[in-house]
């Protein structure tokens, strides 16, 4: 390693065999670089060496690495408890348990050892990097390199700098992460950094959900995969993360900012006393089938399945709007076999909404996942109608206007004057209380919201939304008629925003505020979200897409409902739609586009 800004990392050490300490011994070695890996005692060693040779040996049986590729990785990783192995190493990296006592005596072994111009790191995910590295008589040369388990696996490396890290040793740390093919960003010295500083007040509104009873673990779980497109439901996620690992994260978190939100959850206290840690315990939220396997074992279901039959005799579906989202809802119902009244409030709008439909089914003739001919029968279910009387024989009758009170109030009290005594009401409001349309009406009863998401006819997923009026013949006879066309729906109460939305924009705000504080741009807050956490968009990237008003006025609604300080919609957001900034729709968002 020479000096000045040529310094070029060569030789590795790491400090810790455990499951994210022997991750970056393989990731290292498979990259072509030697590793010294010391750990506390023989045990410990044999222990640490045990996980990286059959880490290995899954690759080449899942015909990721060759056999020699092995042999050679495994050539270039000595384990020993001998802290001088340590000595010739450019950059070492710590990785003990997240004790910050054991950090620091884990620094004050490695600072003894290595030459004076050595980096040393952490890969602590919550602690502050400074604390740690203070106790070195080089904190100019300690940074954080935190790695997202697994470390072989994923892509991301968030590279912390405190207030007096060398700009070059940063250099260094960057092109080191390049080399072994990872993607580094580059962030202050704050607790949970990009990535869990985000994912973690999510995952914990997630538990207080199924805490409180809103909905079950499998019902959150499912929104958010669905709803979102997320790679793992925030309840699984805790439970692979670790309950006790989500408790020490949040506490040291809660210590930082003082925020009630990275206060953890009650349960997940009473999880981790009882030894209930998660996949690694074999029980967490969840039960396994053995620790550490991802496989869940069935637990008695709560509700039985829904019962396509209950609305087999079902025969018309009257949907009221001429949008995207009525003209989607429209066709999945016309391609489960109903035939569907598609009321628009003239007859031009009515043919309109028609033709998108014709329109929609068209383009997937021309890519080839449907028939000519089954377009032209499904097409021919949907009956453009204008007046309201002609949704009196509907057996449902699905809102999806726009999205104000009094406008849902005054149609809902409208279609309880035309409609049978047996029919349901529905709307798809994404906010609203349901209640409040309900009461319009005479029927309150057999009034409950079916929240379907945009794409309706690609995305699976319909949130159920019950009043506390709703009959529960009403709810099973709902839950069989998503089912029935197709969807998977979930069970969830009468709250602003019900599981997606109140989950997933007070994140989106959180990204937002951290944006307006200059700890990271849009550009490293997204890649750290899609790169450390598996989302398929950042948040800045979704809410391109979304509309930047439109997730102004869903965390008006939150705010408005919970009355809680981090609902409060950020100031940033606030002067972007003031200004016209939008997202994708308007050419300008958080992003250009052209």
């Amino acid at each position: 390693m020479t000096g000045g800004g040529m310094e070029r990392i060569e030789r590795i050490g790491v400090v810790g065999c455990g499951t994210m300490g022997a991750g970056i011994a393989e990731l290292v070695a498979r990259n072509g670089l030697e590793v010294a890996v010391v750990e506390v005692d023989d045990d410990a060693a044999e222990a640490g060496l045990g996980r990286i040779d059959a880490s290995l040996a899954r690759q080449v049986q899942r015909e990721r690495l060759e056999p020699e590729e092995r042999d050679a990785a495994r050539a270039r990783i000595t384990v020993s408890t001998d802290p001088a192995t340590l000595a010739p190493c450019d950059l070492v990296v710590e990785a003990v348990p997240e004790v910050l006592a054991e950090k620091q005596a884990a620094f004050r072994v490695i600072d003894e050892q290595v030459r004076e111009d050595a980096i040393i790191a952490t890969n602590t995910s919550s602690l502050p990097v400074m604390d740690i590295g203070v106790v070195t008589r080089r904190p100019n040369r300690v940074l954080g390199f935190h790695f997202f388990n697994p470390a072989q696996v994923m892509q991301l490396i968030e590279l912390v700098r405190t207030v007096v890290t060398d700009d070059a040793v940063v250099e260094v740390a960057r092109e080191f992460a390049e080399r072994i093919g990872k993607v580094p960003v580059v962030v202050g010295d704050r607790r949970g950094f990009i990535a869990n500083q985000l994912l973690f007040p999510y995952l914990n509104q997630a538990v207080w959900m199924v805490e409180g009873g809103y909905a079950t673990k499998e019902d959150v779980d499912t929104a958010m995969r669905l709803g979102a497109g997320l790679p793992m439901g925030p309840i699984a996620l805790t439970d692979l993360v670790g309950v006790d690992t989500f408790v020490g994260i949040m506490d040291a978190m809660h210590g930082q900012f003082d925020d009630p939100r990275f206060a953890p959850r009650p349960i997940l206290a009473q999880l981790a006393a009882a030894g209930y840690t998660g996949r690694k315990a074999g029980r967490g939220f969840y039960r396994y089938e053995e620790p550490g396997s991802p496989r869940t074992v069935a637990e008695e279901e709560l509700r039985g399945a829904p019962d396509e039959a209950l609305v087999g005799g079902w025969g018309r579906i009257g949907v009221v709007g001429t949008g995207t989202m009525a003209t989607g809802i429209a066709e999945v119902c016309a391609r489960a076999g109903f035939e569907v009244s598609l009321r628009g409030r003239s007859d031009e709008k009515a043919a309109a909404a028609h033709a998108r439909v014709g329109k929609s089914l068209t383009r997937q003739v021309d890519r080839g996942r449907l028939e000519a001919a089954t377009r032209d029968e499904i097409l021919a279910r949907v009956h453009p109608v204008s007046a309201l009387e002609e949704l009196a024989g509907c057996d449902l009758v699905v809102e999806a206007v726009a999205e104000e009170l009094e406008i849902k109030q005054q149609l809902f009290a409208d279609l309880d004057a035309v409609l049978g005594p047996d029919a349901i009401l529905a709307t798809t409001t994404s906010s609203l209380p349901v209640i409040r349309c309900a009461m319009a009406t005479s029927r309150p009863e057999r009034v409950l919201g079916l929240h379907f998401f945009n794409p309706a006819a690609v995305m699976k997923l319909v949130e159920v939304v019950t009043t506390v009026r709703t009959d529960d013949a009403v709810v099973d006879l709902a839950r069989a008629f998503v089912a029935r066309v197709g969807k998977t729906g979930v069970l969830c109460g009468d709250r602003a925003g019900f599981i997606v939305n109140t989950l997933l924009f007070p994140y989106l705000n959180d990204a937002v505020r951290m944006l307006d504080s200059h700890y990271a741009t849009a550009e490293e807050i997204d890649t750290a979200m899609k790169l450390g956490c598996g989302y398929p968009m950042g948040p800045f990237e979704l809410m391109d897409v979304v509309g930047l008003d439109v997730t102004l006025a869903i965390l008006e609604r939150l705010e408005e409902e919970y009355r809680q300080p981090s609902h409060e919609p950020a100031e940033l957001l606030r002067h972007m739609v003031e200004a016209g900034f939008l997202g994708r729709k308007v050419g300008r968002g958080f992003y250009v586009y052209s």
